[in-house]
């Protein structure tokens, strides 16, 4: 029982305001994802400049009302999910862009949807109902799972098995399942609209595991959870970082030991 304890979840009887703001976010990403992944699925490469120019715009205004703390994780999260973007599609060629390229509104687009599982995440809905959530997701992505490795699915999906338990480790153990949660849904929903509209294409055979994987494989939410564990562990030595290097230049020495 100790594994199903759900320490990081919400309390049940858990009463949380729903903020406006969360849900605007969450529903913006979602209609945006949907018109940028599409378009760019048969756009020519200069829309991809466009597109990363209103993605900026975007995702700094709404950066603009959080916390230096948020602002910090979603920094650190772009960071870390370009340079893994760099080397699993350009060097590694896990999947493929239709160009071939890293589309340039990737680093606003990963923003937008690392800030969205957080508002998702932080939302009355989720805070309230976490448990009956977290069933449905496990629910869907345990049948999606299942139809990637039977002989139903066009194409075998063990990375997508072996990412769906990746995905349960964290959400039963990491600090932030309602951040898993809320990525679940928009990265899932940002694959199978980036896969179907042709914008990219999972190999397949996984070139770092050679094991078959689907296009888009089922557990692909497990690669966000990195990414939150990476921005929550990173974001406070980078405000620190900040903190320190702005004194110096201000004042010409190092802050004074606490």
């Amino acid at each position: 029982m100790s594994f199903i304890s759900l320490p990081h979840f919400p309390p049940k009887d858990s009463i949380a305001d729903h903020r406006s703001r969360d849900y605007r976010i969450a529903v913006f990403t979602f209609v945006t994802v949907t018109i940028c992944l599409t378009t760019d699925g048969f756009a020519p490469q200069a829309m991809q400049y466009v597109l990363a120019f209103f993605g900026w715009v975007f995702l700094l205004a709404f950066l603009r009302k959080e916390c230096k703390y948020v602002r910090t994780q979603v920094a650190v999260a772009v960071t870390f999910a370009v340079i893994g973007e760099y080397f699993a599609s350009i060097y590694m060629h896990g999947y493929i862009y239709r160009f071939g390229n890293l589309p340039a509104y990737v680093p606003a687009g990963h923003g937008l949807v690392y800030l969205t599982a957080v508002a998702l995440g932080r939302s009355g809905l989720f805070q309230r109902h976490a448990r009956y959530i977290a069933i449905f997701v496990v629910c869907i992505c345990s049948l999606w799972t299942l139809w990637g490795i039977s002989s139903f699915s066009q194409r075998q999906d063990l990375i997508g098995a072996v990412l769906f338990g990746v995905f349960l480790l964290y959400l039963f153990k990491g600090k932030s399942p309602m951040v898993y949660l809320g990525a679940f849904f928009i990265t899932s929903w940002l694959e199978i609209v980036g896969t179907s509209a042709g914008t990219w294409a999972w190999a397949t055979i996984d070139p770092a595991t050679r094991l078959p994987q689907g296009n888009p494989p089922s557990g692909v939410a497990a690669w966000y959870c990195l990414v939150d564990a990476v921005a929550i562990a990173g974001a406070t030595p980078v405000l620190i970082a900040i903190e320190k290097t702005t004194y110096y230049l201000r004042y010409g020495h190092s802050m004074p030991s606490k």
